[in-house]
């Protein structure tokens, strides 16, 4: 089935907040989500998987937002920065952080990973090879070239076990119906008249 990015956005960060993340953590990775999910990746699989994993200091989430958080100091740095990934981490959840440093200092980007890249200048993405399904450590370095970039889309269709997984999550976030909630008024009720 097919989404539109918006419903995707909004899906993933109810299933980030149903995660226990805190609410800003929860905009990121649902921005994170729409990003991959416009490059033609299926960000609701890389966000499902980073959310089985318990939320702690070294939680994937985490160690993206640290990532984004000392983005500034990249065009101070002379070599690539490596990024260590804790156990079982998607390179791919990285990059859409890795997008939104590009666009912070205004300059191109490249994840590398095994004989793998990525470059982006934020909007586009390039990858060349196939970046594995996990990694212990990424580097990211100032430059590249956006030589041939993926075709971007406006609406996704994730595996159904994937978007299963958020939906689930995300319920976890609605306060259940009460016959007390129902008498004052909360609900459609038996008729609904607006």
């Amino acid at each position: 089935m097919s989404f539109a990015l918006n419903e995707i956005e909004a899906t993933a960060k109810k299933a980030t907040r149903g995660a226990c993340y805190p609410w800003g953590l929860a905009e990121e990775a649902a921005k994170a989500t729409r990003w991959l999910c416009t490059q033609g990746l299926d960000g609701v699989a890389i966000l499902a998987a980073a959310l089985t994993q318990p939320s702690s200091p070294t939680a994937p989430l985490m160690i993206c937002a640290c990532f984004l958080d000392r983005a500034y100091a990249l065009p101070q740095t002379k070599t690539a920065t490596e990024v260590k990934l804790t156990p079982g981490m998607s390179p791919l959840l990285l990059l859409p952080f890795v997008a939104m440093a590009a666009r912070q200092i205004g300059s191109v980007l490249t994840l590398s990973c095994a004989e793998a890249s990525a470059t982006t200048d934020g909007t586009g993405l390039c990858l060349t090879g196939t970046l594995p399904d996990t990694a212990t450590s990424v580097s990211v370095s100032l430059g590249g070239t956006l030589t041939a970039p993926l075709a971007q889309t406006s609406r996704a269709t994730p595996a159904p076990d994937s978007w299963a997984e958020l939906n689930r999550l995300a319920h976890r976030t609605y306060a259940p119906a009460t016959e007390e909630s129902r008498l004052r008024g909360a609900g459609a009720g038996l008729s609904d008249n607006d």
